[in-house]
C-alpha cells in the first residue's frame, strides 16, 4: 500500500465515524433547557410574590391613612393580577422556545 491510499482509506474511514457519532448521538429534546418542576417553581414564586408586594403595600397605605382595610384588598387583588400576569409571559416564553426548539429538531432531521 502506498501512502496516499493510507491516507485515503484514513480519511474515509473519520468520515464513517463522523456519520455514526451523528447517528448515534440522541436528538435534543424541546424542553431540555427547563424542566417542568423548574417551570412549575417558578410560576409559584412570581404569584407569591406578586401577592406579597400587593398585600404589604395594601398593609402599608391602610396603616398609615388609619382606614379599614380597603387598600389591602385592593392591593392584594392588583398583586394577583400581576401574579397571574407575568405567570402566562413566563409560560408563553417557555412555549415560545419549545416551538423554535421543535422546528430547528425538524429542519435537522430534513437535512
Amino acid at each position: 500500500m502506498t501512502d496516499e491510499d493510507q491516507k485515503q482509506r484514513l480519511s474515509q474511514l473519520e468520515a464513517k465515524i463522523e456519520a455514526a457519532k451523528k447517528a448515534n448521538q440522541p436528538k435534543a429534546r424541546a424542553d431540555a433547557d427547563i424542566s417542568g418542576g423548574e417551570l412549575a417553581w417558578r410560576m409559584v414564586i412570581e404569584m407569591v410574590s406578586g401577592l406579597g408586594i400587593g398585600f404589604g403595600i395594601g398593609y402599608g397605605l391602610d396603616s398609615l391613612f388609619g382606614t379599614i382595610p380597603i387598600f389591602l384588598v385592593l392591593f392584594t387583588l392588583l398583586g394577583l393580577a400581576a401574579g397571574v400576569k407575568v405567570m402566562l409571559r413566563s409560560a408563553q416564553e417557555v412555549q415560545e422556545k419549545q416551538k423554535a426548539a421543535e422546528a430547528s429538531a425538524e429542519k435537522d432531521e430534513r437535512d
